[in-house]
Order: structure tokens, then C-alpha cells, then sequence
């Protein structure tokens, strides 16, 4: 397995930041329980901030991502459609390793399918 914070390449950028929005998620979820069960209403304004800052970086590496590794309309939407729900971008990042869409990191699992 390759370094996970070796960012030299589109698809290694990618998977970091699909990652980094998947873990805000977490974080605005328990800030939201502390918030609408606790009762401490401020509990989410680090992590809502946090969590907004990623999203909006999640979308702009997605359209760097789609345009340098030539990605359809489709797949673009996919990775788009991928941050709205919680953990959505783990379950894309690791659909599109599957099924060729990363660049390099699809080549390891194309080689153990043959």
C-alpha cells in the first residue's frame, strides 16, 4: 500500500481529500448530536466550518480530477453527487478505484482481476 499522504499525483489528491470530507462528515454528525440531544448549540461551528472548507475544496480537486484524468459527464456528476451524503465520497473513491477511474490507483486493482 502506498503512502496515503503522498499527494504528487491527481487520483493520490483525490482520495486524500474524499477522505478529509468523509472524516468533517463524522466530526459534523457528532457536533450535531452534542448540539440537538446535548443541548450545547455551539458544538457545531468549528466542526460546520471545518466540514464546509472540505466540501467546497472536495468539489473543486473533483473538477480538477475529472478534467486531468478525462472523466465522463456521468462520473463527474457521480463524484459531485458523491459529498451530499455522509461517507458518500469513501463509497465513490473506492468505486472509481475499481473501475479504472483513478489513474494509478486503478492499476493495481485492474492487475489482479487479469
Amino acid at each position: 500500500m502506498s503512502n496515503f499522504f503522498d499527494l504528487r499525483t491527481t487520483a493520490k489528491r483525490f482520495r486524500f481529500i474524499a477522505v478529509l470530507e468523509a472524516m468533517t462528515w463524522l466530526a459534523l454528525l457528532i457536533a450535531m448530536f452534542f448540539k440537538w440531544v446535548l443541548g450545547h448549540t455551539e458544538a457545531v461551528a468549528v466542526p460546520g466550518m471545518v466540514h464546509g472548507i472540505v466540501f467546497v475544496v472536495f468539489v473543486i480537486v473533483s473538477i480538477v480530477t475529472a478534467m486531468s484524468l478525462k472523466w465522463t459527464p456521468k462520473i463527474t456528476l457521480l463524484a459531485l453527487v458523491s459529498s451530499i451524503p455522509p461517507f458518500g465520497t469513501l463509497v465513490f473513491e473506492r468505486w472509481a478505484v475499481r473501475n479504472g477511474h483513478l489513474g494509478e490507483l486503478s492499476e493495481p486493482a485492474k492487475a489482479q482481476l487479469a
